[in-house]
Formats: C-alpha cells, structure tokens, sequence
C-alpha cells in the first residue's frame, strides 16, 4: 500500500518508538580498543596525529585497558614499539619485548580482559617492512617462521588472540601449526585476511613508528580496486584455522565486509583505522562536523555492513556515552 495508507514516519516521530525499531546496534561488547606500548617507566605520551590517543609504558598500560574494560569494551589489541630495530626484526619475539611484557601485566590484573596481540615485523624491523628481505622485496616463505615465533612467544606470555597483519601466504597455517604443536590450541587467530594498501594507515604508522623506510606495502598487501580477491584471501584463512576474519580498513569497505560476512560463518572484524579516526578528530576540532554523532553514524555504519567486532580507537569513548544512555 502507498501514501497515506503507509505513513513511514509512524515509526520516526518519538525516540522511544526509534529504538524499539532499530535494525542495528553497536554496543561495547562489540568493539576492540588498540593500544600502543613502548619502553620506559611512567610514559603517557601523545600521538601528535591522533589526537586523544596516546603511547604507554608497560607499567601504565593497565590504565586505559581498565577503563575502557570497566565501561565494558571486553578486549584490546596491542602494539608494540621495541627497544632497538634491526634486518629481521628479533625484539618482535623476544620473551621480554614490551607486547610480552605487557600481555603479562594485563593478564595479572584484569585476567578477564580478552588480550589480543599484533603479529607483524614492521614495527620491529630497521627497513620497516613486514618481513625479511631479499634485497628490496619481501621473502614471504623466511618470514613465516618468524611471525609463528612471535606469535608463540605471545602465547607463552598469556595471550588469548593472535592476529597476524603481515599479509604473508600461508602465515595462518604456521602460526596455527606452531602454536598447536606446543600446546596453546586454545589460542585463536584472528586474521588480517583482507589488508588493503591503504592510504588511511598514515597515522598509524607515526604512532607505531613503523613506516617502510623505502618503497610500499603493495607487493603483500591488497589492491584497493579488488573485492573478489578478498573473498578469496578469506577461503584461504579460514581453510588454514583462523577463528575470526578481519577487512582493513572498515568504512571504505562496507561492501567488501558485506561480501565476506555472508562468505563465512565465522565471526567478521572490521579496523576503523587511524586515517578515519583522524579525519573525524579533525574535522570534529575544527568544527566542521558533529564528531560524536559522526563516530556514531560511522560505527553503526561498519556494523550494518556486517561486522560483529569493530577495532576501534573510539571504543572508551563510544563506551562513555553508552553507559551515560547516549550511545544508541
């Protein structure tokens, strides 16, 4: 039936009626809140790019995870910056790196947080590449046994995710493979299975000090123009044991998240990256847009799409005005 038997703003007038007919929702427990730990004691320090996020020491990391925790986000992802650099990238799997030092620390005292690690050589590597070089290109096959030490090396210090971003071929299986022969099977991957060479990673890069110091990432990670090729980068993580998948970024992917939500039974998480954090701080400081309602629009959007987690730098944020009734 048409106008005016069918009235669509029935349903609109009252904000009451708008959340009982809502289709989406983003709550807390949807989201992952990255955080990025460095050496040092006492160190609170400011990404210059990202505004309101911030570098940690390990003694202090336990600051934001519990607050985010306590207003009910369930999980963080850690990042890391190493003591020193060098070709392969060795302080990404030593046993008392600042991840695992800081996993450790998480898991001491919020042993209910889910603690999710970052396995990738970038930011530990001289070159700034995700894995070992052969003269000025990537070695996907070498790199593997590294990423699965790293990721061992997580497991060991009580991680309870994995999530490998390197884009090498195969790193699921070995990772998956390493972890299981020494009994962590109970570790799950939660794999960067559709990482675009994306323009929006730029803050990400100031912030975990990890950009190439020559060339670009486009030889491993994913052309921005292909979809289907998305779909199969995720056949193949899931045929190698991933437990989760992941699109990066989110928002100029709505449709391959779409895509690879009705692909796979498994859960889908989606990164809203630095890049789109940033231009929404940005345009927010300015005054150019309404930036709580446009992270909220934003999240709900990705979520729409068909993510079940969202790794978000919002996530406190989004939790606060959750808990004070804003967040819907």
């Amino acid at each position: 039936m048409g106008f005016p038997q069918r009235r669509m703003r029935r349903l609109r007038r009252s904000g009451t009626v708008r959340r009982m007919v809502r289709e989406t929702w983003v709550r807390p427990d949807d989201l992952i809140l990255p955080l990025f730990v460095r050496p040092g004691r006492g160190v609170r320090e400011p990404v210059a790019s990202m505004p309101g996020v911030d570098r940690w020491s390990v003694d202090r990391v336990v600051e934001p995870a519990r607050e985010a925790f306590e207003l009910g986000v369930p999980a963080v992802i850690l990042f890391g910056l190493p003591e020193g650099k060098d070709e392969e990238g060795s302080e990404a799997w030593a046993e008392e790196g600042v991840v695992q030092q800081a996993v450790r620390r998480l898991k001491a005292e919020l042993p209910e947080l889910v603690v999710v690690t970052d396995v990738c050589l970038c930011e530990y590597t001289s070159h700034g590449h995700c894995g070992l070089l052969q003269g000025e290109r990537v070695a996907n096959d070498p790199t593997l046994d590294r990423l699965a030490r790293t990721a061992l090396s997580h497991a060991r210090a009580g991680v309870d995710w994995v999530a490998p971003s390197d884009m090498m071929d195969g790193r699921v299986a070995a990772i998956r493979r390493a972890l299981d022969e020494a009994g962590f099977d109970d570790v799950s991957i939660l794999a960067y299975s559709a990482k675009y060479a994306s323009a929006f990673y730029g803050p990400f890069r100031e912030a975990a000090e990890s950009a190439p110091a020559f060339g670009d990432r486009r030889g491993y990670q994913m052309d921005p123009a292909n979809a289907r090729e998305a779909l199969l980068e995720v056949d193949l993580d899931v045929a190698e044991g991933a437990d989760l998948v992941m699109v990066k970024p989110a928002l100029p992917y709505l449709d391959v998240i779409r895509q690879v939500r009705e692909r796979v039974g498994l859960p889908v998480a989606a990164y809203q990256v630095s890049g789109e954090y940033a231009m929404l701080r940005a345009a927010g400081m300015q005054g150019w847009i309404d930036e709580r309602q446009a992270f909220l629009e934003s999240l709900t959007a990705i979520r729409r799409a068909g993510a079940d987690l969202i790794l978000t730098y919002y996530a406190t944020e989004f939790a606060r005005l959750w808990r004070e009734g804003l967040g819907g």
